[in-house]
């Protein structure tokens, strides 16, 4: 989803398992580059052995984000570039399905991948930027350099054999889910399957997940001054007990069927869908109890790696897009707007759009990602990039807290990102922006204890943690805003 600089991600930084780049410069095939520990280093072992094991390890399909670097996109050309931003995830999809369909004749041959994965992959890229290119030239100077986005590369995944996998947000090293265990007992891990068999290899790997009970306490919160805001409002919309369900994203793929690739839920406003104007949002009803409120709030569906078949698994966005499993409906769902610790809110705008997270955070790396993942209980302990093992009687809680400051101006960005920002450490709003009521978010699901679920991903991204994300439209009425920024700024708490 994100469009902001790209930063690689300190998941690849850490990489210490072995690991390889099929790396197109140019029109052909450059070469094969072997990173590995000094612990796989076989001696006496043939290089085409270790090639092969190389190959057996590659994972995904890593591709630069093209919206990542695009200059500022004119109004008049956003409708050709946000179609092309979705054809080219849609390339990555199928290319991704040719080499996860292909990696057993891809390891007796790696010369395959230029002719059946890399090579037609970067010809439709090249020509996607191309169109992307022209529609800014329309309206403006025409971006040069672009056409260096094309190649590809095929990758590992970091987390394969080391049980490390990347940055973890506590406050140590988080070790992973098979150490962990062992250190509170088999109870704690349940009967849940691994998500590496449930899902047919497209992850999660055991290592993405980790036992809470293992992690510090690594929650902090800034300093609330007298001039801050401490009331709060809450929304109750339900928890999609309805079944309102779709792989669209309306904010980052408008008019794009499909555009998300993996299934989202939905509370709110239930006429969201790809192809959802303001005013259709404005007529829509509203799950919501506060008629007030039809916003629209959606995220990936997480589902049960049991092996049984959702009703989507032969659907785009379900099993089509490597998203297998059963969706769980959550136990809870809470939808909270808090202040600022140091100044007082102003009003959202009506159809102020926010992202919070990365989808492509795998393998866009960790500059927009913004995952918590925690149990509860323990919920003083959240994770960025792994899943949480919670002992029995607790339940798995995915926390959202949405960007809270607003440049005053824009209802939505070129890249979906520069109109909002995240305060800093001490909860101050930078730039000239303005404080605005902060949707916090908090979904909790009772499944059974261990590795046993996934949230829902882009096919490429191998369902890791570290992709969880939420979308936000702002609908609510003139009048219920006022509300909100009424009870927030005096300090008192609403529903």
């Amino acid at each position: 989803m994100g469009r902001t600089s790209r930063k690689r991600s300190t998941l690849a930084n850490r990489a210490i398992v072995a690991s390889a780049a099929l790396v197109l410069g140019g029109g052909g095939l450059a070469g094969l580059n072997v990173y590995a520990s000094a612990g796989e280093a076989r001696s006496g072992q043939p290089d085409s052995a270790r090639t092969q094991n190389t190959w057996q390890q590659m994972s995904t399909i890593d591709c630069p984000d093209v919206g990542n670097q695009l200059p500022e996109v004119p109004d008049g050309s956003r409708q050709e570039v946000d179609t092309q931003l979705a054809t080219l995830d849609s390339q990555i999809t199928e290319a991704y399905k040719r080499f996860a369909d292909s990696k057993d004749q891809l390891s007796q041959d790696p010369n395959l991948a230029q002719s059946s994965i890399l090579v037609p992959l970067k010809d439709e890229r090249l020509d996607s930027i191309d169109r992307i290119a022209n529609a800014i030239g329309q309206n403006t100077e025409r971006p040069q350099g672009l056409d260096g986005l094309a190649p590809c590369t095929l990758r590992a995944d970091d987390s394969q054999g080391n049980g490390q996998g990347g940055a973890s947000n506590s406050a140590s090293p988080t070790p992973s889910a098979s150490s962990s265990s062992s250190s509170t007992g088999q109870s704690d891990q349940g009967s849940g399957q691994g998500g590496d068999q449930a899902n047919q290899g497209n992850g999660p790997e055991a290592a993405d997940f980790v036992n809470i009970k293992s992690v510090r306490p690594n929650v902090s919160t800034p300093r609330r001054l007298r001039a801050g805001s401490s009331g709060a409002f809450a929304s109750n919309c339900g928890r999609n007990q309805n079944g309102k369900f779709n792989p669209d994203n309306v904010i980052v793929a408008p008019g794009v069927s499909n555009g998300a690739h993996h299934m989202h839920d939905y509370v709110g406003n239930q006429a969201t869908d790809a192809f959802a104007s303001d005013q259709k949002l404005a007529d829509g009803q509203t799950s919501c109890r506060n008629q007030g409120d039809k916003s629209t709030y959606y995220w990936p569906v997480l589902r049960l790696q049991n092996g049984q078949k959702e009703k989507d698994a032969d659907t785009p966005g379900g099993g089509q897009d490597k998203n297998t499993g059963i969706i769980q409906t959550p136990a809870q769902v809470t939808l909270n707007w808090v202040g600022s610790p140091v100044a007082k809110v102003v009003a959202m705008p009506r159809f102020l759009r926010i992202i919070t997270g990365d989808a492509k955070a795998f393998t866009n790396g960790d500059a927009n990602a913004n995952a918590s993942w925690s149990c509860t209980g323990f919920e003083n302990r959240q994770l960025k990039d792994k899943y949480p093992i919670c002992p029995r009687g607790s339940k798995v809680v995915r926390t959202f807290k949405f960007q809270s400051c607003w440049d005053g101006q824009n209802t939505d960005s070129a890249n979906h990102r520069t109109h909002v920002a995240f305060a800093d450490r001490n909860g101050a709003c930078q730039g000239g922006f303005k404080a605005i009521p902060q949707l916090v978010q908090r979904i909790v699901y009772a499944v059974p204890p261990g590795p046993g679920f996934a949230v829902d991903s882009f096919p490429e991204q191998l369902h890791k943690p570290i992709t969880d994300h939420g979308d936000f439209i702002n609908v609510f009425s003139d009048q219920l805003m006022k509300k909100v920024v009424g009870c927030i700024n005096s300090g008192r708490r609403c529903t």
